[in-house]
């Protein structure tokens, strides 16, 4: 009786399995693996029931670095077919959304989704994309002032500007300097043999500090940017922790992109279960975190403020 009972559940649990949907999902991204924002996606989707190889499929594709390869990636997305597509920043976004206008594009992160005419509105985007708006329009002039405040003899410094991205946070991070006296120096940087000429040209008209902006390319690239900023002796602040905790750079302040991936996951899930992507309002992020490196700091021969390590997320000693 117990083998046959046993016979009847497997049998039961076989046709759950076969009654139940495979779902196939395409992510495009700008780097290489490992990608801790795809793992952390992952594990949020499986928290939301889905499990891979039972009712998931999820299609990586990787830039590597290369935002001229995005275009051809996003077409092999969806030739497969895939049930949504999970793409954030610029280039990436812009590979997607060109690729297909009707198969719903998750964002887990992207500047502005408005002025890159994928959505109509925040509230109602209208079009096959929504997710998360992800960075703050008021962040180059948050960068600006943690500097300022962290190096107070501070009035030089460069800017990393990838011109993907648009002007506007530029723009912001430029005011924000004028305002406290400092001089703003915009390096314009679309490939990798850009970098080491940036850096030499910021120490040629004395930069005294450095900030990277956001841009998918640089996270791609962070290991070579953090190498090129002690090369060059630049203290330098970045768009999200990654440069900080994986790649030893000294400073970092931004929106919580682990947050940000998990949140995708449930847009993700709401698609799959019938919402239609322009209905779901663009959210922005809730939490930002300030991640100091001492040891990197103490590298540069720096010292952090006080009040700067007190106001800080989390600290590397």
């Amino acid at each position: 009786m117990l083998a046959l009972a046993l016979a009847m559940t497997a049998s039961i649990m076989t046709k759950v399995q076969a009654d139940e949907k495979l779902v196939r999902i395409g992510m495009l991204r700008p780097g290489s693996p490992p990608d801790p924002f795809v793992d952390t996606f992952r594990q949020a989707l499986q928290e939301l029931g889905y499990t891979e190889g039972r009712n998931l499929s999820i299609e990586i594709r990787w830039a590597e670095g290369r935002d001229e390869r995005l275009p051809e990636l996003a077409a092999e997305l969806v030739r497969l077919k895939v049930d949504v597509i999970v793409a954030g920043g610029g280039p990436p976004l812009l590979a997607a959304r060109q690729a297909s206008a009707t198969i719903p594009i998750v964002m887990p992160v992207t500047n502005d989704p408005v002025r890159l005419g994928v959505a109509a509105s925040l509230a109602r985007p209208g079009g096959n994309v929504t997710g998360l708006a992800g960075l703050d329009e008021g962040l180059p002039g948050k960068w600006v002032e943690l500097l300022k405040e962290t190096f107070p003899k501070v009035s030089r410094v460069a800017i990393l500007w990838d011109p993907a991205y648009g002007q506007s946070n530029v723009a912001t991070a430029e005011l924000a300097a004028r305002s406290r006296g400092m001089r703003l120096q915009v390096l314009r940087v679309s490939r990798p043999e850009d970098f080491e000429v940036a850096f030499v040209e910021a120490r040629k008209n004395r930069a005294e500090a450095l900030i990277v902006l956001s841009s998918a390319f640089f996270y791609a690239r962070r290991t070579q940017l953090v190498a090129l900023a002690a090369k060059h002796r630049l203290p330098t602040i970045y768009h999200q922790k990654a440069f900080v905790v994986d790649s030893g750079g000294l400073m970092s302040y931004g929106p919580d992109f682990h947050d940000l991936f998990r949140r995708a996951a449930g847009y993700v899930d709401k698609i799959l279960k019938g919402a239609k992507p322009g209905d779901l309002p663009i959210e922005q992020p809730t939490k930002f975190e300030l991640v100091i490196n001492l040891r990197t700091a103490k590298d540069l021969g720096l010292t952090i403020p006080p009040a700067i390590m007190l106001r800080a997320d989390e600290v590397i000693r």
